[in-house]
């Protein structure tokens, strides 16, 4: 375990395993009810297996990283933490790697990252539009009223893959797991920050090469024509669509992922 200390009530707790010679380090930026257990299993141990390190850390509010309750959790302070972060480890030849909205932490952080080679943006690419700005505010009044087993057990079956929702199926669904989230719980405190991100990102401004995963089962997010769109805005890009998958790829098929990220930075070399 390692922790970043900002000052007595604040700190980040993150996992870092440094790259082999002339390796790339893969930085994850989690969704924002994810933590490190997304990347630290399989998907781990395939990227090191490879000569290739990690870093994977937890925001201010999520498991183990400590926040001051006074905070408002906002997309400028994730952001700023990440380069904070990234400032005090300096990990050699970075991959920034986001799940969904991580990979907009990802992308606005990108001109404070020094030696930054790639870009991976899971299931990121949406458009501002009264639709998104529904859902999300949404998913907090959802969170107020149930908790998180409420959020996933209403969002599963238009995020997730078949396949995956029978593994999920025997601990959801139960109302008994229902209980309301504390506004000054770090989780939602995230949630209800994540309202000020701004998804008016101009994408045309990422001059690294970048690869793009999307799966066909988040009937949530992707809008299959905002997805074409934003990609074509990305000047080095490339697209793998995962027609089996949902939104949450690195937990769904996280032996598939990791092969496609490892592919990625061979490319690279």
């Amino acid at each position: 375990m390692s922790f970043l200390k900002i000052d007595d009530l604040n700190e980040i707790y993150f996992e870092y395993m440094k790259p082999k010679k002339n390796g790339y380090t893969f930085v994850f930026v989690n969704a924002l009810t994810g933590n490190v257990d997304t990347w630290n299993s399989d998907i781990a141990n395939i990227i090191t297996d490879n000569g290739n390190g990690y870093l994977a850390y937890n925001f201010r509010g999520q498991e183990k990283s400590k926040f001051d309750e006074s905070l408002i959790l906002d997309t400028a302070l994730i952001v700023s933490d990440l380069c904070v972060l990234l400032d005090h480890i300096q990990p050699e030849n970075i991959i920034l790697v986001g799940l969904s909205i991580g990979g907009l932490y990802a992308s606005l952080a990108l001109p404070k990252v020094i030696n930054c080679k790639g870009l991976i943006l899971i299931n990121t690419l949406r458009k501002q539009s009264l639709r998104l700005q529904w859902i999300n505010q949404t998913m907090v009044n959802v969170a107020r009223y149930g908790g998180t087993s409420l959020l996933m057990d209403f969002n599963m079956p238009v995020i997730a893959s078949p396949e995956f929702l029978k593994k999920m199926k025997p601990n959801a669904l139960n109302p008994d797991n229902y209980k309301p989230l504390d506004p000054k719980s770090g989780i939602f405190k995230l949630m209800e920050g994540s309202l000020t991100a701004d998804w008016n990102f101009d994408w045309s401004q990422i001059n690294l090469p970048t690869l793009i995963l999307t799966g066909h089962y988040d009937k949530v997010f992707r809008i299959s024509e905002d997805v074409d769109a934003l990609s074509r805005m990305i000047k080095l890009s490339e697209r793998i669509e995962m027609p089996d998958c949902g939104h949450l790829i690195p937990v769904e098929k996280p032996i598939i992922f990791a092969k496609y990220i490892n592919d990625f930075i061979k490319k690279l070399r």
